[in-house]
């Protein structure tokens, strides 16, 4: 018995999802390493809609977001079977956090509703304290009910440490920031405009730190673009549609008439051969083959994403296994990937009510 609990407390899975929807808040589950399957051990709802996790650089410490009007973090650390608040939630400043993540000593915001970034200082001990620095974006595009203003989806370090990217759905563009390390303040080092409309969600570093992919959500496309790190430059060089050709007279990427594609996220292969995106609507997982190149995407298949809505995407890159958080239908279903031809293949699934999002420990 202390084997199995010892095996469970090292390969632990993290669930995040929408209290307000039936969510249990984030669910803590054992991964079998040989199998892929996930088991649940626990929930917390101590945090309302969890809806974004990240691990800290402390061992055993979770970060989550509140997706809500006041918009604010929790800190977590492993216990027992499973997660405990390390102190009480902080405000980031702005409302609808929709993403996080870590650049030491800060802990990086994302707001959605109010359409900025944030940092928030993260403690010797790991938990967090204020007050929030919050970088307020601008801006608008041409679709009138989804970017009236600005919308910030994402946050994150770029890999050489240097810059903040925040991807705007709103505005169309990407911010490459400079973060202060000693106060916080984020401030803004350049701008990349991409195809108004597009509304640009999610962003992912190819292992070779040169070129970066941005997963847009108003249209089904992928924007390949160069990144250079010494001048904190990001260049879009083509887009790649993610959706198969449809049969004569049907609906591309297989939806029914009228109904769109939402694509949400997207991962990277560790040995950078392929890229794998979940498309909501849809319910896709589409693979795209790098053999041509990273600045070369070529869509090479979909299979269905197990659920409906698929909000989220994350590769056990050790195990060649995809994750998805599939939001409507409440389950995270798992796949195991063919190493030659990085076709996922369905191999089960977990209820999680409202899943949102999935982080691997």
């Amino acid at each position: 018995m202390g084997d199995r609990a010892a095996d469970e407390a090292e390969h632990r899975v993290h669930i995040g999802s929408f209290t307000s929807s039936g969510g249990r808040g984030i669910t803590t589950a054992a991964l079998d390493p040989v199998t892929g399957a996930l088991m649940e051990l626990s929930t917390t709802d101590a945090l309302a809609d969890p809806s974004y996790l990240v691990s800290g650089v402390h061992i055993g410490v979770v970060y989550a977001v509140s997706e809500s009007p006041e918009g604010t973090v929790g800190a977590f650390i492993g216990e027992g079977r499973g997660l405990r608040p390390l102190g009480a939630p902080v405000p980031v400043g702005g409302a609808g956090p929709t993403h996080l993540d870590v650049a030491w000593p800060w802990l990086l915001t994302a707001h959605y509703t109010s359409g900025g970034v944030g940092a928030v200082a993260i403690t010797e001990d790991g938990s967090l304290t204020g007050p929030p620095q919050v970088l307020q974006h601008h801006g608008s595009g041409p679709d009138p009910a989804r970017q009236e203003g600005p919308h910030a989806h994402q946050v994150l370090p770029d890999p050489s440490g240097r810059w903040v990217l925040s991807v705007d759905l709103g505005t169309d563009s990407v911010r490459i920031c400079a973060l202060d390390e000693a106060t916080g303040t984020l401030r803004t080092h350049s701008e990349t405009a991409l195809t108004p409309g597009n509304g640009p969600r999610h962003l992912v570093f190819h292992p070779d730190d040169e070129v970066a992919y941005v997963v847009n959500e108003l249209r089904p496309l992928l924007t390949v673009c160069r990144w250079d790190a010494e001048a904190g430059r990001l260049e879009p060089v083509a887009e790649v549609p993610l959706a198969v050709e449809a049969p004569s007279g049907a609906v591309p990427g297989g939806l029914e008439e009228g109904v769109r594609a939402y694509p949400s996220a997207a991962v990277v292969s560790l040995d950078g051969r392929f890229v794998w995106v979940a498309v909501r609507g849809a319910d896709h997982l589409v693979t795209l083959s790098l053999a041509d190149g990273p600045e070369k995407p070529r869509l090479v298949g979909t299979v269905d994403c197990g659920g409906h809505w698929p909000r989220d995407l994350a590769l056990d890159f050790w195990r060649n296994r995809l994750y998805v958080a599939n939001e409507r239908s409440g389950d995270v279903t798992w796949f195991d990937v063919d190493p030659e031809t990085g076709r996922p293949s369905r191999a089960g699934s977990l209820p999680v009510p409202a899943a949102t999002c999935v982080l691997l420990g």
